[in-house]
């Protein structure tokens, strides 16, 4: 089974930056596409950010929820199993714990990584 590991995580400012890696424990045919997921206290886990890779991930195709477009942008690096989330312009509402979570596509994601934690305050 494959184990993804988050990092990156940490207190920042509002307006401040961050970048969070996901890392899978090998490469594997049974993921091809990898999310961001985030859960704020007494909320549901919800979706962020999406990356899906083409069969010779060659090429990929990206997705955001509304309210991190503009300001997230997640990418991968398929050489050293890695995806990224980079954060600006980041809120206090934008606080919670971030999970990375793979899948093969349209499945269920079934892969999921212990989260770091993503705080925003002053």
């Amino acid at each position: 089974q494959v184990q993804l590991v988050e990092s990156g995580g940490g207190l920042v400012q509002p307006g401040g930056s961050l970048r969070l890696s996901c890392t899978a424990s090998a490469r594997t045919s049974s993921i091809n596409n990898m999310g961001w997921f985030r859960q704020a206290p007494g909320k549901e886990r919800e979706f962020v950010a999406t990356i899906k890779w083409s069969t010779d991930r060659s090429t990929d195709s990206t997705g955001y929820a509304d309210f991190v477009k503009g300001r997230f942008t997640i990418s991968g690096d398929s050489a050293k199993n890695t995806v990224y989330l980079e954060m600006n312009n980041l809120k206090p509402e934008d606080t919670g714990v971030y999970y990375c979570a793979g899948r093969r596509a349209p499945l269920s994601w079934n892969v999921w990584g212990q989260g770091t934690q993503v705080t925003v305050s002053s």
